[in-house]
């Protein structure tokens, strides 16, 4: 399928499903075969895009420290945070590589950068859309070079007031670049349900003006469906190769059969949310002949005979005059003679 790279028209069109992102991030463990399997594998399952970081660790560690701990395949782990953070870093080569990969499947590919220098990389790169972190939501200067590059902007919103997310999409627009999708976020992994708060994206969107979407930290698909039905353009989750996998992330990420589930429930939930308009569907029109009522004799009627309201009954097929219509007939003389259950015809009468 070729890649559209007027992302931002689409998702303003509302025409089509939610944009999918499959959230490799981190989950490549520093291994560029481990990326390129986990880049087709989120090909395989239906997919719109893969996104990485392309942080540099010295842009928001230096305190090697600061531990993280995070369980993996029911254990408790505990490891430095700048050592983990270290081992995932991409080069330029490997966004390179990595961005090649996702066009050889059809996918489209972004990045989270966490410098000025790491926006300049995915611009030279020729992406089409930049990304932001929720922890980055306060760097403005960041977010101000995000829009004027001129790529399709996209900000997660975990942790932040609407008056930090005021400041950031101000931030964006000051280059002029209108293009900025707003994702409701909630920054705990995994995040339990009842703290999703996904009518915030609605609010969002109400008092930005943008399209808005949902980053997905909680287990299974279920918020994606009700973010869907709600107005999310956009729904990013975190994607893994294989969940039992070492590392951060992996245990809440969705695994392939996960995604493939994901890009079903909402594409189906898409597409029942329908039009706008009420109209008789095509697929109705047969059942609406067969299925809705006319009006119908309720005996056998002689020609002259002048037609009572009880002489008047509601049956199916739906092809003839409605009930609403039986109020016309009563009181009317007959020109021929009819039978019962005969469907009532204006030819009928004189």
């Amino acid at each position: 399928m070729p890649i559209n790279h007027d992302i931002y028209a689409r998702i303003k069109e509302n025409k089509e499903r939610p944009f999918i992102v499959a959230e490799i991030g981190i989950n490549h463990n520093g291994d560029m075969g481990l990326a390129k399997e986990t880049i087709s594998a989120a090909a395989e399952g239906g997919a719109d895009s893969v996104k990485f970081q392309n942080y540099v660790t010295e842009d928001f560690l230096f305190n090697g420290d600061l531990m993280f701990e995070y369980l993996s395949n029911g254990k408790k782990l505990v490891e430095s945070q700048y050592d983990m953070f270290k081992l995932c870093e991409l080069s330029i080569d490997n966004l390179e590589f990595l961005k090649s990969e996702a066009i050889s499947h059809g996918l489209d590919f972004h990045s989270t950068p966490t410098s000025l220098k790491g926006v300049d990389a995915l611009k030279a790169l020729d992406c089409h859309i930049v990304k932001n972190g929720s922890d980055y939501l306060s760097n403005l200067d960041l977010i101000e070079y995000m829009g004027a590059s001129g790529m399709t902007g996209v900000l997660s919103t975990g942790m932040a007031t609407i008056s930090e997310i005021e400041d950031a999409v101000n931030s964006f627009s000051k280059s002029g670049n209108d293009k900025l999708i707003i994702l409701q976020c909630t920054s705990s992994y995994p995040a339990p349900p009842d703290t999703l708060n996904l009518n915030q994206m609605k609010t969002i969107g109400n008092v930005f003006g943008k399209p808005v979407g949902f980053s997905d930290h909680s287990e299974g698909n279920d918020a994606c469906i009700v973010a869907t039905v709600l107005g999310a353009r956009w729904i990013e989750k975190h994607f893994t190769l294989d969940k039992s996998l070492e590392g951060p992330d992996h245990r809440f990420s969705l695994d392939p059969k996960g995604l493939k589930n994901l890009v079903v429930a909402v594409d189906n939930s898409f597409q029942m949310l329908g039009k706008h308009e009420i109209v008789v569907q095509d697929i109705e029109k047969k059942s609406r002949e067969e299925y809705t009522l006319s009006c119908v004799y309720l005996d056998d009627f002689d020609k002259g005979s002048v037609l009572a309201k009880d002489n008047i009954g509601f049956h199916r097929p739906g092809y003839g005059f409605r009930p609403k219509d039986a109020q016309f007939f009563i009181g009317r003389k007959l020109c021929k003679e009819v039978t019962h259950g005969k469907i009532i015809e204006l030819t009928d009468f004189e």
